[in-house]
């Protein structure tokens, strides 16, 4: 059957709103469901797609929302924590890795079978495994398991991260699982932070210096998950998502410091020295820098053991070619401080 209606959660995140544009230019009729519709605003502008107010952490909102689509893609998903909780332990208090990563996956894979849709495809994340010590990379791992065994008729498990016995009823399935690295483009959270705390010190301390990283572009992700809705050499598969070249973060930075012209003195912590800082930030107000978990996850290098995946027909594109065009702010303000920065004034 060819996949022409497809339902998106979290279709106006930053991979989302790459993924609609695509899929919308393909002439593909996309309903996004959004908490808030003026949340996905600019999608609402594009001819094919369909912005629906909808609670996905709803069972019946699902439901609804799901029938009559071909397919269904997940991509929700947070880095950080409000309130803590332990996924390895049943009995302790879930954060919202667990609401999230795990018991929406269930939703929906339950949603997708009482709403008769074959096709789902899972953002999953790079180092995803249910024995990470990071708890965002366990409540990922485990949403992996999940994704991967609703394709199956039924399969009984006795394992911590399910609760004990559990039955899960398969749904016939066609899954895909995709795994990237750190995401980059206009607009990311990863390099435009570091941008802007170069920006704002003339010496910054890092954790995790040596953590090493293979960034992939947004377009080509959102390019993975748009080829492989009808490709069914992809069904059952899972993808590790990175681009042509890998760093240490303190190459990153340093680079970043090159295109904004803010070359700035990096101070690498040590492991135990960058769990400090991480805690010291988990106390910031507002927007968190870091967390002991994101400490974690960088402990194990963020890399693909392979080269990008032969069936998507394409390569990515390098850091190099994309990363100056959006983080080196040319506008006539921008120049004019340089002027005066080179001044002395």
């Amino acid at each position: 059957m060819k996949i022409e209606r497809i339902c998106i959660l979290g279709g106006s995140g930053f991979v989302g709103s790459h993924l609609v544009s695509q899929l919308a230019a393909r002439g593909l009729t996309v309903r996004v469901l959004s908490h808030r519709r003026e949340m996905a605003k600019e999608l609402i502008l594009l001819p094919t797609v369909e912005v629906v107010e909808a609670d996905v952490h709803d069972q019946q909102d699902l439901i609804r929302n799901f029938r009559g689509m071909d397919a269904v893609i997940n991509l929700v998903g947070i880095l950080h924590e409000n309130r803590i909780g332990r996924v390895d332990l049943p009995s302790a208090r879930r954060g919202d890795f667990h609401q999230t990563h795990i018991e929406l996956t269930r939703k929906v894979i339950h949603a997708c079978g009482e709403a008769g849709v074959h096709r789902l495809l899972h953002m999953s994340a790079l180092g995803a495994h249910p024995n990470s010590r990071s708890a965002y990379q366990r409540s990922k791992g485990v949403a992996e398991f999940l994704v991967r065994e609703s394709g199956v008729h039924h399969i009984e498990h006795e394992n911590w991260y399910l609760n004990g016995p559990k039955l899960i009823h398969g749904y016939g399935l066609n899954v895909t699982v995709f795994r990237p690295s750190v995401i980059f483009g206009r607009g990311d959270s990863f390099l435009n932070m570091f941008a802007g705390l170069l920006k704002s010190f003339p010496v910054l301390p890092l954790a995790n210096a040596a953590a090493r990283f293979a960034p992939v572009h947004v377009d080509d992700v959102a390019r993975a998950f748009a080829d492989s809705l009808d490709n069914t050499a992809t069904y059952g598969q899972t993808y590790d998502l990175c681009g042509p070249k890998a760093y240490s973060l303190k190459e990153l930075v340093n680079y970043v410091g090159e295109i904004i012209g803010k070359k700035r003195s990096l101070i690498p912590l040590g492991n135990f020295a960058s769990f400090l800082q991480a805690w010291a930030l988990e106390f910031k107000p507002g927007r968190k820098l870091m967390t002991r978990d994101n400490h974690y996850a960088m402990c194990t290098d963020n890399v693909c053991k392979g080269g990008w995946p032969d069936v998507f027909g394409f390569q990515p594109v390098a850091l190099e070619a994309i990363a100056p065009e959006y983080l080196r702010d040319d506008s006539p303000r921008a120049r004019y401080d340089a002027y005066r920065e080179g001044a002395r004034r």
